[in-house]
C-alpha cells in the first residue's frame, strides 16, 4: 500500500507533466481525424492543455516532495518557474492560431510538440539528478527543433533549424561531458548528493569537478543564449516562426536559468570562486554584444533577439549574487521578461503579414495613428524592456541590481559593483534602440501601402494578460516578489 501510495504521491509532483504530454498525445491522436477547414480547433484545444498544465502546477503545489526515487524534486522553486513556462506557451498557442492560418500550416502537431516541449522545461525546473535533467533538455530540444522549421517552404525556417538542431546537439555533448566528468569526481549524479560529497572533501575541488563544471556551462551557456555561446541566437530567432520565437526566447530561457542556479548554487556552491568569474566575464560580453548589435539592427524580430541576448546578461547579473536574494531576483526578473517579451513578439507576429515581410521598422511607420491601441501596446512592451519606472522590467532590473549590491564579499566586492555600472550603461545604451521603434510608430510618416489587418479575440487576450501583466509587475509587485522569495528560500544554497 505504502508503494501505490508513493507512486501516486509521485504522480501529483509531476502533475502539470502529465497534463500537458497526456494533452499532447491527445491532439496527435485526434489530428489525422480533423479535416483542414477545422485543424484550428486543435489549436484550442492545446491552450486548453496548457490551462490544464497550470491545473497540474497548482496540483503539485499541494503535494511539495521528491518524486520518483528523488529524481525529481517538487518545491516552491520548482512551482514558480513551471507556472512562468506554462505562461508563455499558453500565450503563444494564443498568438499562433492566426498566424497559422495566415501561413496555410495549420496542423495539431504543432500545438502538441509546444505542449511536450514545455512538459521538458518543466523536467528542467524539477530535476533533482543531472541524467534527468539531461531528458528534460532533449524533450524541449527537441520539440523546439521542429517548430523553428515548421514554415517548410521558407528557406530561413529551413535554415535556422538545421542551424539550431547543429549547435543544440554540440551544446548537449558538452553537457553530457560535464555530467561524465561530476559523476567521476563524485560517484553520483544527484544534484544533493554532488553537495553532500563535496562537503565531505573539506572544501577541496577535485580537478574533474571544475573541468565538468566548466563543461555544463558551456552547455546550458548555449540554451540560455548567453555570450561567448550566442552566435547561433539571432539567426535562429530570425528563421523561426514568430510565435515560435516568442515561446524560445522566454520559456527555455527560464527553465535553463532554473536548472544552472540548482547545478551552480545547490551541487556546485562550494565552487563559487571558480564560476563567479566564468559567470562576470560571461555577463559583461553578453549586456555589450546584444546591446551594441541591437543597435545596428532594421529589422524589429532581429533586433529583439538581441534584446533578449543583452537580458540574459542581466539576469546573470542576480544570478552572481550566490544568495537567497539573488534567486528570488532572477526568478522576479524571468516573470517579468516572459511577460514583456512574449508580448513584444506577438505583436511582431501580427505586423508581419503574410511570409512574415513587414519586420522593418520603417514598416511600423505611422502606427500610432493606424492602430493606436496596438501601439500603446507595444510601445509598453518596449519601455518594460528599456526598464522605464511603473513597468515590469523597471522593477527586474533594480531588484537584479539590489542583490547583486547587497551581496558583495570583500574577495569580489569591487568587481560586483563595477558589473552593475556596466549593467546600468548597457540599460542606457539599450534606450537607443528601443525608442528608434516607439519614434517611427508616432512621429514617422505612415506608409501608405501598409495596412494592418485588425487584432483578432485571441491574439487580442494574449496581448491583453502580457499587457497587464507587465503593468501588474511594475506596479504592484509585492505578491510575486513575496512567491519569489518563497522559492528562493526552498532552494538549499549554501549559506
Amino acid at each position: 500500500m505504502s508503494g501505490f501510495a508513493g507512486q501516486f504521491a509521485s504522480l501529483h509532483r509531476l502533475a502539470p507533466e502529465v497534463h500537458l504530454c497526456l494533452v499532447g498525445i491527445l491532439i496527435m491522436i485526434i489530428d489525422p481525424f480533423v479535416g483542414p477547414a477545422h485543424k484550428r480547433r486543435l489549436g484550442w484545444l492545446g491552450f486548453i492543455g496548457a490551462l490544464f498544465g497550470l491545473v497540474g502546477v497548482y496540483s503539485a503545489s499541494q503535494h511539495i516532495g521528491a518524486a520518483y526515487s528523488n529524481l525529481i524534486t517538487n518545491d516552491g522553486f520548482s512551482i514558480f518557474v513551471h507556472a512562468i513556462v506554462i505562461l508563455a506557451a499558453a500565450l503563444a498557442i494564443l498568438g499562433s492560431l492566426d498566424y497559422l492560418d495566415r501561413e496555410r500550416i495549420q496542423s495539431g502537431e504543432y500545438y502538441a510538440l509546444i505542449l511536450f516541449a514545455v512538459a521538458g522545461m518543466g523536467i528542467l525546473a524539477g530535476a533533482n539528478e543531472l541524467v534527468t535533467a539531461f531528458v528534460g533538455l532533449e524533450m524541449s530540444s527537441i520539440s523546439t527543433y521542429i517548430l523553428v522549421g515548421f514554415r517548410r517552404r521558407a528557406e530561413k525556417s529551413n535554415e535556422a533549424s538545421l542551424k539550431y538542431f547543429l549547435l543544440g546537439s554540440f551544446a548537449t555533448a558538452f553537457f553530457l561531458y560535464g555530467i561524465a566528468m561530476i559523476y567521476g569526481a563524485t560517484g553520483t549524479t544527484y544534484i544533493d548528493a554532488i553537495r553532500q560529497t563535496l562537503a565531505q572533501n573539506g572544501g577541496t575541488l577535485p580537478g574533474l569537478v571544475v573541468l565538468g563544471l566548466g563543461l555544463i556551462f558551456v552547455g546550458l551557456g548555449f540554451k540560455v543564449v548567453i555570450a561567448p555561446f550566442q552566435i547561433y541566437g539571432p539567426d535562429v530567432y530570425e528563421g523561426a516562426p514568430t510565435p515560435v520565437t516568442a515561446l524560445l526566447a522566454s520559456a527555455p530561457k527560464a527553465a535553463t536559468f532554473a536548472l544552472l542556479l540548482r547545478i551552480f548554487y545547490v551541487a556546485l556552491g562550494s565552487a563559487s570562486n571558480f564560476w563567479f568569474w566564468a559567470i562576470w566575464i560571461s555577463a559583461v560580453l553578453t549586456m555589450f554584444i546584444g546591446n551594441l548589435a541591437a543597435l545596428v539592427q532594421t529589422n524589429v524580430k532581429r533586433m529583439l533577439a538581441y534584446s533578449s541576448i543583452a537580458h540574459a546578461g542581466y539576469i546573470l547579473v542576480a544570478f552572481i549574487a550566490s544568495t537567497e536574494l539573488g534567486v528570488a531576483a532572477v526568478l522576479f526578473y524571468l516573470a517579468a521578461y516572459v511577460l514583456m517579451k512574449v508580448g513584444a513578439f506577438l505583436v511582431v507576429t501580427h505586423l508581419g503579414q503574410q511570409g512574415e515581410k513587414r519586420l522593418d521598422i520603417k514598416d511600423y511607420a505611422g502606427l500610432g495613428f493606424k492602430e493606436p491601441v496596438l501601439a500603446a501596446t507595444f510601445s509598453l512592451f518596449l519601455l518594460s524592456l528599456l526598464g522605464l519606472p511603473a513597468t515590469a522590467g523597471f522593477l527586474g532590473k533594480f531588484f537584479a541590481f539590489q542583490s547583486a549590491l547587497q551581496a558583495h564579499t570583500v574577495q569580489h566586492g569591487p568587481w560586483i559593483i563595477w558589473l552593475v555600472v556596466i549593467a546600468a550603461i548597457n540599460s542606457v545604451i539599450g534606450a537607443y534602440y528601443y525608442l528608434r521603434v516607439i519614434i517611427s510608430m508616432y512621429f514617422a510618416e505612415p506608409s501608405l501601402d501598409y495596412a494592418p489587418s485588425s487584432v483578432t479575440p485571441a491574439l487580442g487576450f494574449a496581448l491583453f494578460v502580457a499587457a497587464i501583466g507587465t503593468l501588474y509587475l511594475g506596479i504592484l509587485p509585492a505578491r510575486v516578489l513575496d512567491l519569489a522569495k518563497a522559492a528562493a528560500t526552498s532552494l538549499p544554497i549554501l549559506r
